[in-house]
């Protein structure tokens, strides 16, 4: 299991430079992630890659699980990029719910490989406490955006909270071959149908 730093907050990049080496790092991740499972991944291949010190990328990432769970949290910064820009004024809440996590599937599929490193460091992560993984809502703040939902009750977080289990089930069974694509795809659809179809159609559950 990769170890995770003594606990100290990563610093953040401010300067354009900073944000330039920040961005330089986390692509030289995806790469190495792209090719290597996590515990092969070394930090000193993704600084070499990156071209920054050692010491520049454990300021910002001061272990593998910090460096993974900022590539995962990317990743899902663009997907709901993508989704705001492609998004119908027309379409229905729960179609883009479904739209943004298939999307969000056949992007993690695209790069096999990396997606495993990813979620090998979030399963990881979520077993430490006050971890990296703690207080990251970017995924749920995603659907609940897509959802239309800008202020939402405790049963909105719960249901957002359990599709979001629903879907990393979803994609580790495809990621694993126990799922195709299709089968992975319907079963998003009917899991958004399930906990969501009655809160945003506005009726009774």
């Amino acid at each position: 299991m990769p170890r995770i730093a003594d606990a100290r907050p990563a610093a953040e990049p401010r300067s354009p430079l900073q944000k330039e080496r920040h961005e330089r790092i986390l692509r030289a991740a995806r790469k190495l992630g792209s090719v290597h499972d996590l515990d092969h991944v070394q930090m000193q291949d993704v600084a070499d890659e990156a071209g920054v010190a050692i010491a520049t990328l454990y300021r910002y990432f001061p272990s593998k699980l910090h460096l993974f769970t900022a590539v995962k949290r990317k990743q899902i910064e663009q997907l709901s990029q993508d989704a705001s820009r492609l998004r119908s004024a027309s379409e229905a809440p729960l179609e883009a719910v479904v739209k943004v996590l298939v999307r969000a599937r056949e992007q993690m599929m695209r790069r096999h490989r990396l997606a495993c490193t990813v979620l090998q460091a979030d399963q990881t992560a979520q077993a430490i406490p006050n971890g990296p993984w703690a207080s990251d809502r970017t995924f749920r703040d995603m659907l609940l955006d897509v959802a239309g939902i800008d202020s939402p009750a405790p049963a909105d977080e719960r249901l957002m909270r359990l599709l979001e289990s629903c879907w990393y089930g979803v994609l580790l069974s495809c990621l694993n071959g126990r799922l195709s694509p299709e089968e992975a795809d319907d079963d998003i659809r009917v899991s958004c149908e399930m906990l969501l179809g009655a809160r945003l159609r506005g009726t009774p559950a």
